[in-house]
């Protein structure tokens, strides 16, 4: 599911200054240099790099980026080599690039990390078990006929144990206090994403522009600090084909900071659709179609629960500001379609995304229910 792709048109890269750069700094004099493109991201463009036998990952802004703190390559790295030797599923970043003649932006390589990632569905041999599985491990055994049989819930339990092990790290031992201001972090949240819709904006969402205003009026305080991923979904996680309950990287590390847990999993809410938000958003490829079918958000919340050991409070706010953020995404993505800045068509339908989900989070504020 992880599978590249030809580079797109209009995101090619100099594959005469990539290769000049990288032989030097490789020890790789008489290496082969050739690129493909992992084609399922939408935000930050990621390449895969092979020199000779070996296989790398670059990535880099996007075309067309006019919010460099929103795709902060030099940030991301620096992160990346402190978080990767303190939590496994961090990928480890090998250089650093800020000379922008090589391919036209600065960029960073990193290690090629191996897995199953369920970009809206599993591969077909992947199958939902019974609920009494006929298997033994609970999460993924291959049946007589071949077929991979998984439990839905368990494997959302290891999903969200995950991000509830990188919310326990000791961001401070690994030098990562500077990711992040904790006091104040739900405003300056709340405040900044509506700065940036305002910014993007390209049509008039009046359900979005609601959540929007009631967002602003009921700010929690924090509800503790901690390192915070803040795209955390299943196509940004890679799982063991032969056990999918093991993560064998968390990919996607752009707006990693420190700030409040409770917004991370609001934005984890936020991706999760149910039947209701109709057939256009339960396929996008946030997350595996058959696990959001079987498993509810509420079930998400209490998993979580059960990893922190404590009752969380109401998850409203949190949700909504999850769904609203998501949105601001879109919209910014498709501000970047309208503008030329990417010819990639997928984004052609973005403004119905941020439609839907401006409906989704005032729907979700009149009924006083994630």
């Amino acid at each position: 599911m992880s599978e590249t792709k030809p580079v797109r048109e209009g995101e090619e890269i100099d594959l005469t200054g990539l290769g000049r750069y990288l032989r030097d700094r490789l020890d790789e004099a008489d290496a082969e240099i050739d690129v493909e493109q992992f084609p399922a991201g939408s935000s930050n463009l990621t390449y895969l790099v092979c020199v000779g036998n070996a296989e790398y990952v670059l990535r880099r802004p996007p075309f067309g980026n006019t919010v460099k703190t929103a795709h902060d390559m030099r940030r991301e790295f620096e992160t990346l080599s402190k978080l990767s030797t303190i939590y496994q599923p961090a990928p480890k970043p090998l250089l650093f690039c800020d000379d922008e003649s090589v391919i036209g932006s600065e960029f960073y390589l990193m290690e090629r990390r191996q897995g199953l990632i369920g970009r809206g569905r599993f591969p077909d041999e992947y199958q939902p078990a019974q609920s009494s599985p006929p298997y033994e491990g609970g999460v993924a055994a291959a049946s007589a006929d071949g077929v991979v049989l998984f439990s839905p819930v368990e494997l959302c339990q290891s999903f969200i144990a995950n991000l509830a092990d990188l919310h326990s790290l000791d961001y401070k031992a690994a030098g990562l206090e500077h990711l992040g201001r904790p006091e104040g972090y739900n405003r300056r949240q709340v405040e900044g994403w509506t700065k940036r819709y305002l910014a993007a904006k390209t049509h008039e969402w009046d359900a979005l522009e609601s959540a929007i205003k009631w967002l602003n009026e009921n700010i929690p305080t924090e509800s503790g600090t901690s390192l915070i991923h803040n795209d955390y979904k299943f196509d940004n996680v890679m799982l063991d084909p032969e056990d999918l309950r093991r993560v064998t990287a968390v990919l996607d590390w752009e707006m990693v900071t420190i700030g409040d847990p409770l917004m991370d999993l609001g934005t984890t809410l936020g991706y999760w659709m149910s039947s209701d938000t109709g057939e256009e958003l339960m396929n996008m490829p946030f997350n595996p179609r058959v696990l959001m079918e079987n498993v509810t958000r509420q079930q998400l919340v209490e998993m979580y629960e059960q990893e922190v050991g404590h009752e969380l409070p109401e998850m409203l706010f949190y949700y909504v500001f999850g769904t609203f953020k998501i949105a601001v995404i879109a919209q910014q993505i498709y501000a970047r379609y309208v503008k030329g800045f990417t010819q990639d068509k997928r984004f052609a339908v973005f403004d119905t995304f941020v439609a839907a989900l401006g409906e989704i989070a005032s729907n979700s504020i009149e009924n006083r229910s994630i």
